[in-house]
């Protein structure tokens, strides 16, 4: 594999000799080529955007595979949140259904939601949703967690500075 002055294989022969493998290992995976076409080239974009030295006794395969295997969950999670969001829009009126704009713009927040909430801790993660998608107490919550509501509220607080991190995060970004 040819490598650049600091002993790194370019990013091109990298794409040359394993994207085929890739795409390959993702139409397994998913059942889909082109699922599988678009995920083999996240996974390389992924590498240009946060480049990263291969050690030289390191598989090439198993770090992209690493990529991938992380872009199949967020597909996957991504189609089950539409999956949820089409069928709650089947239940409504068409003449209360909002825009297709309005609506793509409702699915990227809610993707962008669930990214955030998966990188919560699982207590402040669950009291969080609890209260507010079935608008609980915090004394019905401790009893459903089996903790005190001394402690729901210290998981609300964490759950609400998690989340007011990563709005942060994402301002942040997009400046």
């Amino acid at each position: 594999m040819a490598a650049s002055s600091s002993g790194q294989p370019h990013l091109h022969t990298l794409y040359a000799e394993h994207h085929d493998w890739l795409q390959a290992w993702l139409r397994n995976k998913l059942g889909c080529l082109f699922t599988a076409q678009d995920l083999a080239q996240d996974t390389f974009l992924r590498l240009v955007v946060r480049p990263r030295e291969l050690d030289a006794g390191q598989n090439p395969r198993a770090y992209l595979t690493t990529i991938a295997k992380g872009l199949v969950v967020d597909h996957w999670r991504r189609a089950e949140i539409e999956r949820v969001w089409v069928a709650a829009m089947l239940e409504r009126p068409e003449a209360t259904q909002p825009s297709a704009e309005y609506q793509a713009i409702v699915l990227e927040t809610l993707v962008e939601v669930d990214r955030i909430l998966a990188t919560l801790a699982d207590k402040p993660r669950q009291a969080f949703l609890l209260a507010q998608l079935h608008e609980l107490t915090y004394a019905e919550i401790g009893m459903r967690l089996g903790v005190s509501e001394r402690m729901v509220k210290k998981y609300m607080a964490q759950a609400m500075l998690h989340c007011l991190s990563a709005g942060a995060d994402f301002r942040a970004a997009l400046a």
